[in-house]
């Protein structure tokens, strides 16, 4: 399907020089991706990588078929397919579209090539795949000792800033999955939130009505996360 004119870029792609960044584009089809598109699952092999620019997804990890749990949101500032970039070609992870809209999608040969080109693209992709493992590890401690509203408020705002806005929808059943809680728990964090103030939510649209005491509320894995990006992609 042919993507719409995105409002953004990605921020991976926009790292290459113009030359690079032209020849890599003419090397991607522009789609538009829907929510709930299933990009990938376990053990297939990697045909195709996607570099989100209004749209994002949702990397799910399936436990004994029944649980799943949420463990990445990839958006414009990173792709969907980095293992190739370290020679694996398989995926361990399911890629659910939660955010529909355009992205960019490449053929693994021709990213394999692009890899080859360009040291700024490889150099870009192995930071990214970095800072994609110390956020899965500030995660894993974020589950085991942070309470679910403030989950909850540092998971709404990392939607936020992937859909590129403050309203966007998810219901309680959804949240509850990629947070690993019983529903019951997403509503009172929910509740909690929206009796300060912070959050407004009806039929599974949510709208951020304060940022800056959202983040407040949220762990500092927020903050954490952003901060993480930011030093390692400083350093190129």
């Amino acid at each position: 399907m042919t993507a719409k004119r995105a409002s953004h870029t990605n921020r991976l792609i926009d790292r290459l020089p113009v030359e690079e960044r032209e020849r890599f584009l003419a090397g991607c089809e522009p789609v538009e991706i829907a929510f709930g598109d299933i990009l990938a699952r376990p053990g297939e092999a990697l045909s195709n990588v996607h570099f989100p620019t209004d749209s994002f997804i949702s990397l799910v990890l399936n436990v004994n078929g029944k649980a799943s749990l949420e463990v990445a949101l990839v958006g414009n500032e990173g792709m969907l397919g980095a293992p190739l970039a370290l020679g694996v070609d398989a995926r361990q992870l399911s890629a659910v579209v939660q955010g529909g809209g355009p992205a960019w999608r490449m053929g693994a040969a021709r990213f394999r090539l692009e890899l080859r080109r360009s040291r700024v693209l490889l150099q870009a992709i192995q930071r990214y795949v970095f800072v994609r493992v110390s956020q899965l590890e500030q995660t894993a401690g974020c589950n085991r000792f942070h309470v679910v509203e403030e989950r909850l408020a540092r998971y709404l705002l990392m939607t936020a800033d992937r859909a590129h806005a403050d309203t966007f929808h998810v219901t309680h059943e959804f949240l509850a999955g990629m947070l690993g809680v019983r529903r019951v728990g997403v509503t009172r964090a929910a509740n909690a939130l929206r009796s300060r103030k912070l959050i407004r939510y009806a039929r599974g649209d949510i709208t951020i009505l304060d940022r800056k005491r959202l983040v407040g509320a949220s762990c500092g894995c927020y903050r954490a996360d952003l901060a993480t990006y930011e030093r390692v992609f400083a350093q190129c």
